[in-house]
């Protein structure tokens, strides 16, 4: 069984390609782009709580860090960094090279670096923190919705929870376990978009934080959400406005911007949809049905729920 600096040595070490300094210090050192402030997020994933118990180790490499690829891309910010903290049960050397796979084919094709972390036993938990660049008083907030700007999301919504509940769904199973960072449309949106948000804890709640740090209330017609099709169509309800793990992003944008953000969808292969609007009053968020009704709204994902 390996030893924890082996581990580190032969799983975790590889060359920056970002940073003066990578793994094999005490700490790494990082030179940001002249003009660029620095966006960090850290995500704690426990089994259990956040993946099945004996969850497919390479899959679970590519979330630990797309999770975390998702929050740079609600930011606008373009990923540079990351550091990865592990408490492993055991030192399983085919569980390590897989889960390492994973992670580092998305660290490849996303261009970020591991400089860094700890490995520890005990319980499986995955801790990353990610660093990125966005140039300074760029940075998408969540404070910047106005009323009148419309609400966009990207993607679909609501396969990654049903899959909670239908394990066999291939293509929902897909969302679920190896859910894809929009990224690029993070950065593109840039000067575009007002505000935004990944959509991590179910589409209702994080709108609502948005509304909550923009001070505005919003109306979003359900019929025009993009959705991962269900035949049930109360579970498609659940799924859509309240199911986790999307990490799609929503964001608001001034009517002006529509034609340049329809422009994005092509070249980067998202489908992006204009569901609703913001308006002045007290941040509460309506959904419509098909007549023009209130749609019931049910809490979304709360670790402490």
């Amino acid at each position: 069984m390996p030893s924890e600096f082996e581990i580190i040595r032969r799983y975790f070490s590889r060359p920056a390609r970002n940073a003066p300094l990578g793994v094999g210090d005490d700490a790494a050192l990082l030179r940001p782009a002249p003009g660029c402030e620095l966006a960090v997020s850290t995500d704690l994933l426990l089994e259990g709580r956040h993946f099945a118990a004996r969850a497919a180790p390479r899959p679970l490499g590519h979330k630990a860090l797309a999770v975390n690829l998702s929050d740079m891309a609600a930011m606008g910010a373009a990923p540079r960094w990351a550091t990865l903290a592990l408490a492993l049960p055991a030192a399983d050397e085919d569980w390590l090279a897989q889960f390492a796979e994973g992670f580092y084919a998305l660290a490849a094709r996303c261009q970020v670096d591991l400089v860094g972390g700890d490995t520890t036993r005990g319980p499986l938990a995955i801790c990353v923190t990610i660093l990125g660049e966005v140039p300074a008083g760029t940075a998408l907030l969540r404070d910047g919705a106005r009323p009148g700007d419309d609400i966009w999301v990207s993607g679909e919504l609501g396969g990654a929870a049903f899959a909670l509940e239908h394990p066999e769904n291939a293509k929902a199973a897909g969302r679920l376990h190896e859910p894809e960072p929009r990224v690029a449309l993070g950065e593109r949106l840039r000067g575009l978009a007002s505000a935004a948000i990944d959509l991590s804890d179910g589409f209702a709640q994080d709108l609502g934080h948005i509304l909550e740090r923009s001070g505005v209330g919003a109306e979003v017609r359900y019929a025009d959400l993009p959705k991962f099709r269900i035949a049930d169509a109360a579970l498609e309800q659940r799924c859509v406005l309240a199911g986790g793990d999307d990490y799609e992003l929503a964001f608001t944008a001034p009517v002006a911007a529509r034609a340049a953000i329809g422009q994005l969808s092509a070249p980067l292969r998202i489908g992006l949809a204009r569901v609703g609007s913001i308006e002045a009053g007290p941040p509460r968020l309506r959904v419509l049905d098909a007549q023009g009704r209130d749609m019931a709204l049910t809490p979304g994902f709360d670790h402490f729920a």
